[in-house]
Formats: structure tokens, C-alpha cells, sequence
């Protein structure tokens, strides 16, 4: 069997030329404050990434450095004045936050129209019950890339390895959305390789690399890979083993170059709906 292998920066970069059209089209460009909060140099790197894939598609983005030793209190009435400030269209805090600050809270302070991660409780709880909102930008980015292999998946059975807020969990309702029959599993569910044989869909965000071998593949599945792991060698590998899976599969996405481009035009894409549900209710 010839695997398809689905091209996240391809797709990417035809998402990115559309939102660049729509934001033409405003009277000022949308923008993003993005947060940041001490000195990890990974997040430093995702911060500028993001604000680079922004700017390419003509949104704004003002970058706030904060101190590593900033109080808890002191970041959410910061983020309470972004959330007045009528020139800032969404608020995005970069995780992971140093110890002494509760994630949680800092995400439940954010204005939920303006949560372009949406992440806080109540874009989740209106996913869970099937109202309009803004979705988490890695399970939006999974649905698309699904979709692009298989734009009719209703009746399928998928199955998602993962339980995080972040991806699994709201995943699991876009599925279900999808008209799927969905399974949630994770790294202690028991005989795992038998319940992905029996998926048409495999989502695995699992975090741990080459988790998934060619003998938990159904012929034909679509198999999308969230993880991101380093090898020894300092290289990128997912939670699939890609080279085991290539030639079982329906269609899989590599890592790099699969969810992680998605994510991001996703966040871009929330932020430019945003802008214009505001604008069209002024």
C-alpha cells in the first residue's frame, strides 16, 4: 500500500494565503499580544515563531517580556488590562509559566473572546456541549489535517491516544462533532495495539516517542502523530514510528512538518475570526 503523507507546511502555507486575503480586507490590521513570562529559551523561540507566521499574514503582534519573579496577581490584572484594551483583538500566554504561578488561573483570567488558545473554561465547556467558540488551535489543526485526508468521516471509528486539555480531551468532541464513534486511550490503557487495530483514525499525543508500531495499524488508517520528541541525536520524532507505520497506513503525518505548522495557522486563523465576529457586532 502506498501511504499518503498528509503535508502540514503545504496546507499551512494555502491556510495562511487565505487569512492573508480576508486581512486585506480590515480596516486595521488584527492584533496579538502575546505573553511571556521569564527567560525559557524554547518559549522564547515559539514566542518569535509565532509572532514571524503573524506578521506574514498581515496580524499584528505586541510581545510582552515579563520578570521570571512576577507575582500571580500582578500577571492576571496585566492580562485584565489587555482585556479592556479595545486594540488588542486576542491575548495568548505562552506556557510553561515558572512554578509559582498557577496555569489555570492565569488562563481563566483571559477574556474568553479574546482566548485565541482557547483554552479557558468556557470555550471548552461551549465545544463540550456543541455551541460556537473558539476552538484549541491542536485539535483544530488534527480536524483539518483529517479532513484533508478524508473529508467524509462520519461512521468512522477513531481512537486518540492522549487525555490533556490541551489536545485529547477537546479533540475527542470534534470527532464526535464529526459524527465519529470515538474511543479515548491513553499510555495505561490495556492492550493498546488490539484497540488501535481498531481505529480508521489513530490520534496520538501521547508524548512518548515510537509508541505507535506497525502492528497497532489497521490497513488503510489515517493515522495523525501530535508528538514531539528529540532522539539522542537531538532530532525531532513523533509518538508514531514513521518508517513502521509507511506503507500500512492509509495516510499519517511526518514530524516535523505534520500537526506542529497547523497549530500555528490555526492560532492565526482564530485570531482573524475573532476580528471580525467583533467588528461585525460594532
Amino acid at each position: 500500500m502506498n501511504t499518503h503523507i498528509i503535508d502540514g507546511k503545504a496546507l499551512a502555507l494555502e491556510i495562511q494565503d487565505n487569512l492573508l486575503r480576508r486581512v486585506s480586507q480590515f480596516s486595521r490590521a488584527p492584533k496579538l499580544a502575546v505573553i511571556l513570562v521569564g527567560d525559557d529559551p524554547a518559549s522564547h523561540i515559539y514566542v518569535c515563531n509565532k509572532a514571524k507566521a503573524a506578521e506574514k499574514v498581515g496580524i499584528a503582534t505586541e510581545l510582552f517580556y515579563l520578570s521570571p519573579v512576577l507575582t500571580q496577581d500582578a500577571l492576571i490584572a496585566f492580562i485584565h488590562d489587555l482585556n479592556h484594551n479595545p486594540n488588542i483583538d486576542g491575548i495568548l500566554v505562552q506556557l510553561p509559566l515558572p512554578k509559582h504561578i498557577d496555569s489555570d488561573a492565569v488562563i481563566e483570567s483571559i477574556d474568553p473572546n479574546k482566548d485565541v488558545d482557547g483554552l479557558c473554561t468556557r470555550n471548552l465547556g461551549r465545544l463540550f456541549i456543541g455551541k460556537p467558540g473558539i476552538i484549541p488551535c491542536t485539535p483544530k489543526a488534527c480536524m483539518t489535517l483529517i479532513y484533508k485526508a478524508c473529508p467524509n468521516p462520519d461512521g468512522l471509528n477513531a481512537v486518540i491516544i492522549g487525555r490533556s486539555r490541551l489536545v485529547g480531551k477537546p479533540l475527542a468532541q470534534l470527532l464526535l462533532a464529526a459524527q465519529c464513534t470515538v474511543t479515548q486511550a491513553h499510555t495505561h490503557t490495556r492492550n493498546l495495539a488490539a484497540l488501535c487495530q481498531t481505529a480508521d483514525i489513530l490520534v496520538v499525543a501521547a508524548g512518548k516517542p515510537d509508541l505507535i508500531k506497525r502492528d497497532f495499524i489497521k490497513p488503510g488508517a489515517i493515522v495523525i502523530d501530535v508528538g514531539i520528541n528529540r532522539n539522542e541525536d537531538g532530532k525531532l520524532q513523533g509518538d508514531v514510528s514513521f518508517d513502521a507505520v509507511n506503507g500500512i497506513a492509509g495516510a499519517v503525518t511526518p514530524v516535523p512538518g505534520g500537526v506542529g505548522p497547523m497549530t500555528v495557522t490555526m492560532l492565526l486563523e482564530n485570531i482573524v475570526d475573532i476580528y471580525e465576529k467583533e467588528n461585525k457586532q460594532n
